[in-house]
């Protein structure tokens, strides 16, 4: 799918933004607009997802009519398909053919890969929703900041309150067989072992499997099962585990994807009882949050879930920043820099500021399915303040183990 002008509005600013427009020297209010580059999956198994991104960026703008530190907004939305190499020519694209001043995207973690070198060379400020672990720890990326988490940040903590809140002993992990997955599991089972837990079985099924009736047949008894899956498939895996008889069996926790509000009303009473880790939820009880609810809920008929928030919480970051160097964008050093350093003391999901390699330090929260007014939700039962990407562990002896993956850290408990 081609990429297209999405909008550039002139018109009269919103009252909301009215006051730091005023704060923008003249010449940078009537300067161009700010160009973003949006990388999103509009087509394949990862497309649900790419869909709410844009959702979420497009409340964003409409709520601040199309306006972000006092200058109109030109917004170039680029559909990667969720296809590393179309995902680099379409980043390209962006840079080159229109000169866009900063990239939010892309989705999956293959595709920040493969556009990595990319950004580097062509210094092109960029917020990803991908969690690709070593863009923000062996191997930064300069130019890169990430506001939602890398793929095991929320991981950490729901390992922690499975093994000491939850008592559980025995899991069994699955996700997706690619890197997002296999981080994702990773950072879980490092955390529940070193809890005390045990983690007896190790599945990862493909991105495209159409149904996980095979593996569900060949779970090993546990107490819970960990879901790393993204997209759609996380309701489509707790969909079968209820069809094979085995809901109430064990517990099921997740990562940040698979429980996620945007499937809950679909997974139904199947969801019942679900525990996650995330840096969001739909619940989270402050203005910004219940705005951005609001308006989802109106334009889309939809309960937005994280990945409509990761999109609205990068423009947050961008706004900031932005506005820290005036609105001059063109500057794209120190709009970089400026998103280095932001400390955003309210977004949708709280205080946020970033660690030296561009990753987001903020809350976790342990989020359970509950039905409260004939809608399921995700509650929040426990808040875990300022995680960063390396949990406990410190910096630097994280950095001096290996990157998350399939093998990393070893499986010492497998039956």
């Amino acid at each position: 799918m081609s990429m297209h002008r999405r909008s550039v509005l002139k018109g009269a600013l919103a009252a909301g933004v009215a006051t730091s427009a005023l704060k923008v020297p003249a010449a940078v209010a009537q300067a161009g607009p700010i160009k973003i580059g949006f990388l999103t999956i509009k087509t394949g198994p990862l497309a649900s997802g790419g869909l709410q991104m844009e959702q979420g960026l497009t409340v964003f703008l409409k709520q601040r009519n199309n306006m972000i530190a006092g200058r109109p907004v030109e917004l170039q939305t680029a559909d990667t398909g969720g296809n590393p190499a179309q995902a680099r020519t379409k980043t390209q694209e962006l840079v080159e053919r229109f000169n866009v001043h900063c990239l939010i995207g892309p989705l999956a973690a293959f595709e920040a890969l493969a556009i990595d070198d990319y950004i580097k060379s062509s210094k092109t400020p960029i917020l990803t929703v991908a969690g690709a672990e070593d863009m923000t720890q062996r191997k930064p990326n300069p130019w890169l900041v990430r506001a939602s988490a890398t793929s095991s940040q929320p991981s950490h903590p729901m390992a922690d309150y499975a093994a000491k809140d939850l008592k559980l002993k025995r899991a069994i992990v699955m996700a997706d067989d690619f890197a997002f997955g296999h981080e994702n599991v990773a950072g879980f089972q490092r955390v529940f072992e070193d809890a005390g837990g045990k983690v007896i079985q190790k599945i990862f099924t493909p991105l495209n499997a159409p149904d996980y009736g095979t593996y569900v047949s060949q779970f090993k008894n546990a107490d819970c099962l960990y879901t790393g899956h993204a997209g759609s498939n996380g309701l489509k895996l707790i969909r079968q585990i209820s069809e094979y008889g085995l809901k109430g069996k064990f517990t099921i926790v997740g990562g940040f994807t698979p429980i996620d509000e945007s499937v809950l009303q679909q997974m139904g009473d199947d969801g019942l009882g679900c525990y996650s880790g995330c840096w969001y939820s739909a619940a989270l009880d402050n203005p910004i949050n219940k705005e951005f609810v609001a308006t989802v809920q109106r334009d889309y008929k939809v309960d937005p879930g994280v990945y409509a928030a990761e999109t609205y919480l990068s423009a947050e970051v961008l706004e900031h920043a932005a506005k820290q160097i005036g609105g001059k964008v063109e500057d794209k050093e120190a709009l970089n820099k400026a998103l280095h350093e932001a400390k955003v003391p309210a977004t949708l999901c709280g205080p946020l500021s970033f660690d030296e390699l561009g990753n987001v330090v903020g809350n976790v929260y342990i989020r359970k399915v509950e039905k409260k007014d004939g809608k399921y939700v995700n509650t929040v039962v426990k808040t875990y303040p300022n995680v960063s990407q390396f949990w406990t562990y410190g910096k630097d002896a994280f950095l001096k183990d290996p990157v998350y993956s399939r093998d990393y850290p070893p499986a010492k408990n497998l039956e």
